[in-house]
């Protein structure tokens, strides 16, 4: 019982040096916001970010650009390149550093095979390819404020596109009865790195971009380009291949107009 008595009296005790003189009667209000202060740094400081973006930043872009198109793995084997790749490109600025776009590329190729495969009794001979792709991208503009001058004015950012791939192939030997044969494609992604060189700031740059294309192609494992028999197999088939596997790339370099 002295036990109890002594630990309630200490209890009392400390209790009647509590001060609420210090408590804001507003931490006390059911209906108060207690985070009414964070939210107000938080609206402030949003509005800061928007005022500097409508006075220092890009709302719409346009662009025009050309490079080269190649491929990798058997596709690339048998392909030959005709450049330029050429294409537009516009684009819609939500912040400094986010963007969505839309726009098209087209790259020529073509290849040519006069031995005998399971497709072709003498050979396709040679093949004109065109490859028409439309596509949606995101780019992510890197925050370079905190580093070299060199690396601000370059204006690095990631870009990511979804790709539709349409692909035409026109038959140009006179001993393949075939008419020139569109499929549907296939869709594709892709993923890179690019640079915008500022020539007039806001206005116009110099962009150069570098994309690694995944795609789906409706004939990627086609037997028709392959070797027609074990015994031709054996011999030099070099012009000729199992499937038509292989991974593209893209290197651009196009004109920019900002507003």
């Amino acid at each position: 019982m002295v036990k109890i008595f002594f630990i309630i009296l200490f209890s009392l005790n400390a209790f009647s040096q509590v001060s609420f003189s210090d408590i804001d009667g507003d931490d006390l209000n059911i209906g108060g916001d207690i985070f009414s202060d964070f939210n107000e740094d938080l609206e402030d400081k949003q509005m800061m970010e928007d005022e500097r973006f409508f006075k220092y930043g890009r709302f719409f872009s346009f662009s025009l650009y050309m490079g080269l198109t190649s491929f990798d793995g058997n596709r690339g084997s048998i392909y030959n390149n005709d450049p330029p790749t050429y294409g537009l490109y516009v684009q819609y600025f939500s912040d400094f550093q986010s963007a969505w776009g839309l726009g098209f590329t087209i790259s020529s190729h073509n290849y040519f095979i006069n031995k005998k495969t399971q497709g072709f009794s003498s050979g396709p001979g040679l093949v004109e390819v065109t490859m028409l792709r439309p596509y949606i991208a995101y780019r992510y503009y890197i925050d370079t404020s905190n580093l070299g001058t060199a690396l601000t004015y370059s204006n690095p950012y990631f870009i990511g596109r979804m790709e539709y791939w349409y692909v035409t192939n026109k038959y140009l030997s006179d001993k393949v009865q075939v008419p020139n044969e569109t499929d549907g494609g296939g869709v594709g992604g892709a993923f890179g790195i690019g640079l915008e060189f500022p020539i007039k700031l806001k206005e116009s740059y110099m962009n150069l971009e570098f994309l690694v294309h995944s795609v789906a192609f409706a004939d990627k494992n086609t037997t028709l380009l392959d070797a027609d028999s074990e015994e031709d197999a054996d011999v030099d088939q070099s012009h000729t291949v199992p499937n038509l596997d292989g991974n593209a790339y893209t290197l651009t370099i196009g004109y920019v107009w900002s507003w």
